[in-house]
């Protein structure tokens, strides 16, 4: 019997009123098995259901309800899935995971490629974890959107950059998605001398061809830590390829913007970074696809502040001198991020005579060329702040905390951060506003 185990009963759901509890199995709903948490949501869209429940006796309820379009039950499954993920099966050139040292916990080694964990929250998937069964799913129930990581689309490159003889092949998979209209945010990992330059121009030109169904290309920088052990050689890009790059994106863009009313296609933050160059306006990201990886998040967040910040200055209509109190305090930040954020702090220094300043921290724990800061550590914040005059408290972005718990990536807790520095710090939403907001928190 194929079922789906109840470990948990939400209160005051549905469930609750039904008398289900821990333990119980859903086996149907209405006479149908469940293949997993697509099927589940889909079902709860109805407004009438029948449930079959195998009871921990054994005993089967048939259980039929009303209630309300898209209300949930409140079922707590074995798996968030209701089924097991399913792990990359891909040995990828360029693979973070492959890089972290040694001795972290176990779920930071975990690499999923899972095409539900795509449509759920985001996750970029490389295509070789799906079967005809899947696409056909996706197909058939239009699963929009999906992230995919493309990285090339020449077959034979994509062999031996994902280290899967078939990774080539799963690009069939692409196709019959940009076919039945998928919409699909794709990504391209750009390693030097791999999949750049005429490479690069022969991906984009693939993808374009598929733009009733693509919807953005982003193109990332190869990310790489100081623990590359008997991994393949790949270099970090300079400024100049960083800029070439940028270049190179631009033309498309302007190719893109005369056929249609999009760009297209986006250079990530850590290109301009490394080139040195001035971020693009923000009309650059159009509505920013790509935000979630890190693409035009430094555009956006300093637009949200440019604008919190006028805001405040209309409503307030001046600043008289002693309205704020001078707030003393440090803002922690990685390399990258620390010129940016030091202007922004020094326009509300000026404005509302506060006292902060900016720190960016080395990263030592993934070596010196991993500069964002959602990979700086716990660690490594008190290495380049003990000692130092911190003010009143410390604040950092909620990036460099697991999603959901107060716990950097080196498992120290944001709680011994604070006792090992003496003062308190505070985990602030990467949001313009909130930033604002949180400098002049009394």
């Amino acid at each position: 019997m194929h079922g789906h185990k109840i470990i948990d009963i939400q209160k005051g759901s549905i469930a609750e009123e039904l008398d289900l509890a821990k333990g119980d199995i859903l086996l149907r709903i209405n006479g149908r098995e469940i293949t997993d948490v697509i099927d589940y949501i889909e079902w709860m869209e109805d407004e009438y259901l029948e449930l079959s429940i195998i009871k921990a006796d054994g005993e089967e309820w048939i259980i039929e309800l009303e209630k309300e379009p898209g209300e949930d039950l409140g079922l707590i499954f074995e798996y968030d899935l209701m089924d097991q993920e399913r792990t990359c099966k891909n040995k990828c050139i360029f693979c973070f995971v492959d890089q972290l040292p040694k001795g972290m916990r176990s779920s930071l080694y975990y690499k999923d490629d899972d095409w539900r964990l795509s449509f759920l929250v985001g996750n970029y998937i490389t295509l070789t974890n799906l079967s005809d069964f899947d696409v056909t799913r996706i197909v058939e129930k239009q699963i929009s959107p999906l992230y995919i990581s493309v990285h090339t689309t020449n077959p034979d490159l994509r062999k031996k950059m994902l280290n899967n003889r078939f990774a080539g092949d799963a690009l069939k998979y692409l196709q019959r998605m940009a076919d039945a209209g998928i919409q699909l945010h794709t990504q391209i990992v750009l390693c030097p001398s791999w999949n750049d330059g005429e490479e690069l121009d022969q991906t984009i030109s693939d993808l374009w061809e598929k733009r009733n169904s693509v919807q953005s290309v982003a193109v990332v920088p190869v990310g790489l830590t100081g623990h590359r052990d008997r991994l393949t050689l790949i270099q970090p890009f300079s400024p100049q390829q960083a800029s070439q790059v940028i270049d190179q994106v631009d033309k498309w863009q302007k190719i893109f913007r005369s056929k249609g009313n999009t760009g297209f296609i986006y250079a990530a933050d850590e290109f301009f970074v490394t080139a040195g160059r001035d971020f693009p306006p923000a009309d650059y990201y159009d509505n920013f696809p790509q935000v979630e990886n890190g693409v035009g998040l430094t555009v956006q967040f300093a637009s949200e502040f440019e604008e919190a910040l006028a805001y405040r200055r209309l409503n307030e209509k001046t600043v008289e001198k002693g309205q704020y109190k001078p707030i003393n305090q440090t803002i922690v930040t990685g390399f990258s991020a620390a010129g940016i954020i030091q202007a922004m702090a020094d326009k509300v220094n000026t404005a509302f005579q506060t006292r902060v300043k900016v720190i960016g921290v080395e990263n030592r724990f993934f070596g010196p060329s991993v500069t964002v800061a959602g990979l700086v550590t716990g660690g490594d914040i008190i290495k380049s702040l003990q000692g130092m005059q911190l003010g009143r408290r410390i604040l950092i972005p909620e990036t460099m905390l697991r999603k959901g718990q107060d716990v950097f990536l080196d498992d120290m807790s944001l709680a011994e951060l604070e006792e090992r520095l003496g003062i308190p710090v505070v985990a602030v939403p990467v949001r313009g506003d909130a930033f604002l907001h949180a400098l002049l928190m009394d």
